[in-house]
């Protein structure tokens, strides 16, 4: 049986708690993908299960805490964090490396790419909190905006998709790779536009 049969299933049964607790369980690396749980939720309250705005709500909460608590444990922990057993499982020498990169070459605004990007949201999360390199309060500013932009995307997908379930999932692989190939150009522009500004005071000054 496929995930998203499963998921429709067991949030059919234990509603918004049952979608709150997924998301929670997917920022620690849960191999179930943030955004089918999203859509899951959009799904049952397309069935009439739940409310859409309710479970909109109930997906930036679960999705927000979940975040924190990845954040906070690599604040906790330092970079002790990354001797954890459970933590190597997921966050390889490689990964890692990748990661530092990213925080080193675009800073803070990493943080809101992350959402975006699956395979690198948990460990960013939690090197970002390992290395102190922002405050909570920015963390969840950065988050928050990312958040507030992508959940209610895929709950309403699952809303308005909750009786076709393979035109659903075409979207849903669409909408990732449109998300990752949107967020790819946003950044280049971002850099060249930060590139040419520095080269602009220089010229005013010179």
């Amino acid at each position: 049986m496929e995930p998203l049969t499963l998921l429709v299933g067991f949030f059919t049964e234990f509603g918004y708690a049952a979608v709150f607790s997924v998301l929670i369980a997917c920022g620690f690396g849960l191999p179930i993908p943030e955004d089918v749980t999203l859509v899951t939720g959009g799904i049952i309250s397309g069935l009439g299960y739940t409310h859409v705005a309710t479970m909109t709500i109930v997906g930036l909460a679960g999705v927000l805490v979940g975040d924190g608590l990845v954040f906070t444990v690599g604040r906790v922990y330092g970079t002790r964090v990354f001797e954890l057993k459970w933590v190597k499982r997921f966050l390889t020498p490689k990964r890692l490396g990748t990661v530092r990169e990213k925080l080193a070459k675009h800073g803070n605004w990493v943080v809101f790419a992350a959402r975006f990007m699956p395979g690198l949201r948990t460990p960013i999360f939690l090197t970002t909190g390992a290395t102190s390199q922002v405050s909570l309060a920015q963390f969840f500013i950065l988050d928050g905006l990312a958040a507030l932009i992508s959940v209610p995307v895929w709950v309403y997908l699952g809303y308005l998709g909750a009786e076709r379930r393979e035109w659903l999932m075409q979207w849903v692989q669409r909408g990732q790779a449109a998300t990752l190939t949107v967020l790819g150009v946003a950044l280049v522009g971002f850099i060249l536009f930060h590139t040419f500004r520095k080269r602009n005071a220089k010229r005013c000054r010179a």
